[in-house]
């Protein structure tokens, strides 16, 4: 029998359930982060894409990496 591919979720999919699933609220995370809170907001909720500057202060104050998959 084939095995199943798995399916890898994107990025921005990734870094919103880090969001999410972390115990901290989007508020402070914006807040400590320096990203405005209605930035992440909208994020989080699809509609709008996080700059590439953006993503290196929530991932930085997360404290996320990229890492690659083999």
């Amino acid at each position: 029998m084939a095995k199943k591919k798995q399916t890898k979720l994107p990025f921005s999919e990734q870094l919103i359930q880090a969001i999410e699933s972390s115990e901290l609220t989007r508020y402070r995370i914006a807040k400590d982060s320096g990203v405005a809170q209605s930035t992440l907001s909208q994020f989080v909720n699809g509609h709008r894409a996080l700059s590439l500057a953006n993503i290196d202060k929530v991932c930085d104050f997360l404290d996320l990496e990229l890492v690659p998959r083999k």
